[in-house]
């Protein structure tokens, strides 16, 4: 059977257990496990697997950070079965609504002392490994059976599951290496991400199909400082970021050297360019990326390599997210999904083999965001991404931001990136976030918060003044030390807007 999923997934990493047993694999709060030590994991909760009812396809994982639950997830898949993240950190209630839409009957956790005991709970650090009980059998699987279901909040409240296939999958591995990144045997690869957020996929994939080693970090562990530790310890030289961790780690700079690095991306939100060229610094021999993507495509669809030279694309001070990857295409339209010309403003839709097939049970959803055009002479499957963009004459694609970030002030349209950037102009560099709220007048106005000492901002709004129209300019400004970010490395916008007062 021919299996995308098979040949770019489970196939290498068989490899790699078999032929570099004895390489690290895993860095897990300074332990090291080695190729054989994860096979083993695997075999051993492969076997507890055997017990489940086979018509049962989607396992509740609560995903802390240890060898068992990276090792729960490739046990489930040759299993044939799909993983559910459940974060042990996230509020009962948020899993167990998660657990009630997908019907789920058994979850693997690795914990101590569980919480979710009203389930059938397997405690995957008890498990005896029996050495001959080896088992890296693979069920029989085509690429539409789900690897995994990540949910993401839903406008309505209650988390919404987008289902990955193992072909998205596979499609994902296959444009991901055409990019020409290459991690080889024996590198040293960061892996800062929740397994509940998608970028954490990518940043244990792709090491484990290379025989490399993945870097964790600890939950209970201040993320910036950890990921600092492990630079300087480690000599890591891949690294996948939000541009949110290295504005926490500017204060470093001076301080970090890396000229092992071979490669860095910057993923999961805008990212600032005089951010990038600064980190440019610290990692001198390293290839930087700008990789773009919704969940729905599978982690990554766009990316842009940056340059040495002054010759980066970027709108608003933000890079450019660069072009499609190889199993994806790219339109920008209008409100009524005309595909629209090089340089005109518009909503960016993506379709190939990395889209979703859609949202579990949840068929309202699914008809709003997915539709079907021609394109190239063929009739193709796009999602909509909700990002406003357009397409510059050599092919890169420019970010504006979010559609529903755009707002309406006295009648006006305006893009919160625009204001964003002059800010950090003035601010040189600062980091400054604008979130809209509504007043006691039931009117739209804007707040800015500023991540830094509190000081006069008379100047400050003056050049605004300069910059921008009246009906741009922040009400009110914020002054916060550490602007908050959520789970997933994200500035956490809801918390911000809660904080107006």
């Amino acid at each position: 059977m021919n299996s995308i999923f098979d040949k770019f997934v489970i196939e290498p990493i068989l490899r790699c257990i078999n032929a570099y047993s004895e390489n690290n694999a895993f860095c897990i709060n300074e332990t090291f496990y080695t190729y054989k030590n994860f096979g083993a994991f695997i075999s051993k909760i492969r076997t507890s697997l055997s017990k489940f009812d086979k018509n049962s396809l989607y396992v509740g994982l609560v995903v802390n950070d240890d060898i068992e639950t990276y090792a729960s997830i490739f046990s489930l898949w040759l299993q044939g079965k799909a993983y559910i993240p459940l974060h042990p950190s996230q509020p009962i209630e948020r899993n167990k609504e998660i657990i009630a839409q997908m019907g789920i009957h058994n979850i693997l956790d690795s914990s101590k002392c569980s919480v979710f005991i009203d389930y059938n709970v397997t405690n995957t650090s008890k498990l005896i490994f029996q050495q001959d009980n080896l088992d890296y059998d693979r069920s029989i699987c085509n690429d539409n059976a789900i690897a995994y279901i990540l949910f993401t909040s839903g406008s309505t409240g209650k988390p919404k599951g987008v289902m990955i296939k193992r072909g998205n999958i596979g499609a994902f591995m296959d444009s991901f290496w055409d990019t020409g990144i290459e991690i080889k045997e024996g590198d040293r690869c960061l892996q800062t991400f929740d397994l509940t957020f998608d970028v954490s996929v990518q940043s244990f994939l792709t090491p484990l199909t290379r025989a490399a080693c993945v870097y964790t970090v600890p939950h209970d562990q201040i993320k910036y400082s950890y990921v600092f530790g492990l630079f300087e310890d480690h000599q890591l030289n891949f690294a996948v970021m939000a541009p949110s961790m290295l504005r926490y780690l500017r204060s470093y700079f001076d301080e970090i050297d890396l000229p092992k690095m071979k490669y860095c991306i910057v993923t999961a939100e805008a990212s600032p360019l005089d951010l990038v060229l600064e980190w440019q610094e610290c990692i001198p021999n390293a290839k930087i990326f700008d990789f773009y993507g919704p969940t729905e495509a599978t982690i990554y669809c766009t990316y842009y390599e940056v340059t040495n030279s002054n010759s980066n694309k970027s709108l608003n001070g933000m890079l450019s997210i660069g072009k499609p990857l190889k199993n994806v295409e790219a339109i920008i339209v209008d409100a009524e999904k005309k595909i629209l010309s090089k340089g005109q403003k518009g909503e960016l839709c993506v379709s190939g083999d990395q889209i979703t097939p859609g949202y579990w049970n949840n068929q309202e959803k699914n008809v709003e965001v997915f539709f079907e055009k021609e394109f190239k002479g063929v009739k193709r499957r796009f999602y909509h991404t909700g990002d406003l963009c357009y397409i510059e004459e050599d092919d890169n694609l420019m970010l504006y931001g979010r559609l529903d970030s755009q707002v309406k002030i006295q009648g006006y349209r305006v893009e919160l990136g625009e204001i964003e950037f002059h800010a950090r102009t003035y601010l040189n560099g600062i980091n400054s976030v604008v979130i809209p709220f509504t007043n006691k007048s039931s009117n739209t106005e804007l707040a800015i918060y500023i991540e830094a000492e509190e000081f006069d901002v008379n100047s400050f709004l003056n050049y605004l003044r300069t910059k921008l129209p009246p009906y741009m300019i922040p009400t009110k400004t914020i002054f916060e030390q550490n602007i908050p970010l959520n789970a997933n490395g994200k500035i956490d916008k809801i918390k911000l807007k809660d904080l107006i007062t």
